[in-house]
């Protein structure tokens, strides 16, 4: 497995987004997902990325229990901050009261005396970006972090909050059918040496090629929810799905593994997180890592998957509206 940088620490480019293990697609099943921890580290696939809102601590409770006997094996990066679409009034507290609070809850239920990438995960528009990253940066001095991160912050908060203290990754959204970070904020990164977390480069499972209709997904599914798997909207959203088997058949790989390589042919400076809960889908996606894109590949995706191609919006508008702050 090829590495990327995230400021001072090394990561393999594939790691694995855990959150679907404890919400959102689909039933938990927590021996299957251990397996899938358990492949992935042995694949190389040792970025372990979760958060304490997943399942209301359930994801990092899993992970610390299949890392009892491997924890020198995984990075584990966690987040904090976002209090999930049920809180009320607020749904993010980036308060320094509730950062500190919030990690020594996470090393708990992880089982760990150290975080290696700790994010804020949603910008609080009520904290400054200083007082939040600030009270980060105390918990790296007081050894219960390694590293730093922000997670869908604007260029703005972004530069204001390398002035604190150094940022090692940005983690959002980038695939093919969400680019609004190519607009300016991955720009941004560079210019201040934030490495870059892609998550959801397989649009919420979409650009595998496995989701014809929202009639495939369970009730309780949370994608019912988004724009995009709207029925009129996943109708127009299909054809988009041509041009990836096309990709893939000259090179005999999967949809989802030409997603995951265009996101790794982004830069040198991105990793990215696919999710998956399956040892057979742990095993695909680390596969992408050895495929290589021909510019004609990279001339008919990006013909097909223009910005701003996909129809509907990647979140609910009130989720849209924590994004870039």
């Amino acid at each position: 497995m090829r590495t990327t940088k995230l400021g001072g620490l090394e990561v393999p480019s594939i790691g694995l987004g855990c959150m679907g293990m404890s919400t959102a697609y689909g039933t938990k099943d927590d021996p299957e997902s251990t397996r899938a921890i358990h492949r992935a580290l042995d694949l190389g696939v040792t970025l372990l990325d979760t958060a304490d809102v997943y399942g209301n601590g359930h994801g990092e409770r899993l992970i610390g229990e299949a890392l009892k006997d491997r924890r020198r094996d995984a990075i584990i990066a966690t987040k904090v901050g976002n209090l999930g679409r049920a809180a009320k009034p607020r749904t993010v507290d980036g308060s320094p009261e509730h950062i500190t609070a919030g990690c020594d809850a996470s090393l708990e239920r992880l089982g760990v005396e150290t975080i290696d990438l700790y994010y804020l995960h949603r910008v609080d528009p009520d904290v400054p970006i200083e007082d939040s990253v600030g009270a980060m940066s105390r918990l790296v001095e007081a050894g219960k972090v390694r590293h730093i991160g922000l997670s869908e912050a604007g260029s703005d908060t972004l530069r204001r909050a390398a002035k604190v203290h150094p940022i090692a990754a940005l983690q959002s959204e980038w695939s093919l059918w969400s680019r609004d970070v190519e607009s300016a904020i991955v720009d941004t990164c560079r210019e201040l040496g934030i490495g870059f977390v892609a998550y959801a480069p397989l649009g919420r499972g979409f650009l595998t090629g496995t989701i014809p209709d929202v009639d495939t997904l369970i009730p309780e599914d949370r994608r019912r929810d988004h724009p995009r798997f709207d029925p009129d909207n996943i109708a127009q959203n299909l054809p988009l799905i041509d041009a990836l088997r096309s990709v893939a058949e000259r090179h005999g790989a999967t949809p989802a593994q030409v997603a995951i390589a265009w996101v790794l042919s982004r830069g040198e400076d991105v990793a990215t997180i696919p999710g998956a809960k399956k040892v057979k889908w742990v095993e695909e996606n680390a596969n992408a890592a050895d495929l290589e894109l021909t510019d004609s590949d990279f001339a008919d995706l990006g013909q097909a998957f223009a910005p701003g191609a996909a129809a509907g919006t990647r979140y609910p508008e009130k989720q849209m509206a924590k994004l870039g702050i």
